[in-house]
């Protein structure tokens, strides 16, 4: 296997990183968050990939994931806005990109864009999907997870308390797009896709360590709210709110997952 190039950022790209209220650090990821692309392996399995397919990757994180895609056979396009996750997809010897999902540079180049929790995170769904069109050639497929209504409620509803009780706005820097199955099915019909399946359904996680972890690996728009100084007060009292809520009898935390899962195709 090749060795990956190092990661140089253009100023683009480096502004862009500069801007991210999300920052993503590949150990940590796999430390705390490894859940997230084993627990992706069912959304692949609805994608279905073909050897000699062509698959953007949408969000792709350190790779994981899109390694399946490429020991099946396919030929594969991996993005990330996170160019340390970007960095690690390459050591996987990937085909990784730091790119912006709402503007790809590619035009009717694959047969499938695959994304898995990445869109909650996005503004601007809309150009997502008008972006993702573009990259799919008439007949590909655009198959998906991400955060739904409801997702991580308890979540929410600690920081909205503790942020609140700081005379903060949560609204302010909630970076969380969460719809429901009927609004992201008008999104994608708006956008010229023919919508296959979708579903909205719980999926109760447990972490595999505490509830801190995953705090600070995915709510850091939230915490970076107060001061540095503040945050460990902060990170402890929203423990103390969610313990009740979110932490079983023998000690496990389980976070109130709820996602939403689509199959969608670019009409030919």
């Amino acid at each position: 296997m090749a060795k990956p190039t190092r990661l140089l950022l253009s100023p683009w790209e480096a502004s862009f990183e500069q801007a991210m209220p999300q920052r993503w650090d590949p150990e940590s990821y796999a430390e705390h968050a490894r859940f997230v692309s084993e627990l992706g392996e069912p959304v692949a399995d609805v994608l279905d990939p073909k050897p000699g397919e062509r698959i953007l990757d949408l969000g792709c994180g350190d790779g994981a994931l899109t390694e399946r895609f490429r020991n099946a056979g396919c030929l594969v396009v991996a993005i990330d806005s996170s160019p340390e996750q970007v960095w690690a997809a390459r050591k996987r010897g990937l085909d990784a990109r730091i790119i912006d999902a709402r503007d790809l540079p590619f035009d009717t180049e694959f047969d499938a864009v695959f994304s898995n929790s990445v869109l909650h995170w996005i503004e601007d769904p809309d150009q997502v999907l008008a972006s993702v069109w573009r990259s799919l050639r008439p007949g590909g497929r655009f198959v998906g997870e991400f955060g739904g209504a409801g997702n991580v409620a308890s979540i929410r509803d600690a920081f909205i308390a503790a942020l609140g009780a700081r005379q903060i706005d949560v609204a302010s820097v909630d970076p969380w797009y969460f719809p429901t199955a009927e609004q992201y099915r008008s999104r994608l019909e708006a956008g010229g896709f023919s919508v296959d399946t979708i579903h909205l359904f719980p999926r109760p996680t447990p972490l595999p360590g505490d509830v801190t972890h995953w705090l600070q690996v995915f709510a850091q728009p939230f915490l970076m709210a107060v001061p540095d100084s503040d945050r460990p007060a902060l990170i402890a009292e929203l423990r103390a709110r969610l313990e009740p809520r979110i932490r079983s009898a023998d000690g496990c935390w389980i976070v109130d997952y709820v996602r939403l899962r689509f199959a969608a195709t670019r009409p030919r």
